[in-house]
């Protein structure tokens, strides 16, 4: 299946920006299933100062706001072809070990229901074999967290919004990789695309989970959803949690407040 993605970000300032430097990964590599065709980024309010493949082997680029700005506007947009592998990514690569993507992150640090939900899991399918575990656990993470836009944020830690019972994406992966990791997986975070069958225009990205298993390497999770990804989803960014995979992070000095808005096309 071949994808159109065209993802733009603004920040409107209410003050001119004395400093601010921006933090993209918003790239998707070929591999894993998907060829990336063609790719493109514009900035405009901003220039950028330097790109390199950071730990994760993510594309990444340092973007500073043009002093005096009032307005940034990031449009990455491209062309991917993915074939559907049924969630299987297969052998480990990259610079991170395997072994970093077992030890909790301050967003998936498990506390008592965390630590209650990996119990279960494994008292009620632990004779199964891991796939079906895994399932499993993506299942019951449903059925306990509802998916409810407005009630996290990105600073949200995973025992945070299971004990709360309702969040977004994200919340789901990072339950899923805290829960897997008490399980003795190592797990990871995916920042990426989903196109969606009822709708072209979105507001946000999309996240999901990925867990290594002997038999099959990594193999993906999208809670969310119920599934693992298909030829709908692009993956751009990999992470320990959240915030090694974010689309955009960044920080600013000076007065004022910043507000976001994000527009996102993805069909085929």
């Amino acid at each position: 299946m071949r994808l159109s993605i065209r993802h733009v970000t603004t920040y409107t300032y209410d003050q001119p920006v004395h400093y601010a430097l921006q933090q993209l990964r918003l790239i998707p590599r070929s591999g894993h299933g998907q060829t990336v065709l063609d790719w493109r980024s514009t900035i405009t309010g901003g220039t950028k100062q330097v790109s390199f493949d950071d730990q994760f082997v993510n594309h990444t680029e340092l973007v500073r706001v043009d002093p005096g700005a009032t307005r940034i506007e990031i449009v990455s947009e491209g062309t991917v072809e993915v074939e559907d592998r049924h969630g299987i990514i297969g052998t480990h690569k990259g610079f991170a070990p395997l072994w970093l993507f077992e030890a909790p992150t301050q967003m998936t640090t498990p506390g008592p229901a965390l630590r209650a939900l990996a119990r279960q899991v494994k008292a009620e399918h632990g004779e199964q074999d891991t796939l079906a575990q895994l399932h499993a656990l993506s299942a019951q993470i449903l059925s306990q967290v509802r998916y409810e836009p407005g009630r996290t944020d990105s600073d949200t830690p995973a025992e945070t919004a299971l004990v709360a019972g309702h969040g977004v994406c994200q919340d789901h992966a990072q339950i899923m990789i805290a829960a897997a990791r008490l399980l003795g997986h190592p797990a990871r975070y995916i920042s990426g695309y989903l196109m969606m069958n009822d709708r072209v225009d979105q507001d946000a990205s999309h996240a999901w989970c990925e867990v290594w298993t002997e038999t099959l390497g990594w193999v993906g999770f999208d809670v969310s959803n119920g599934i693992s990804p298909d030829a709908r989803y692009v993956r751009v960014a990999t992470g320990r949690c959240y915030r090694d995979a974010a689309p955009i992070m960044g920080i600013r000095q000076g007065p004022g407040d910043e507000h976001l808005q994000v527009s996102l096309q993805v069909q085929q």
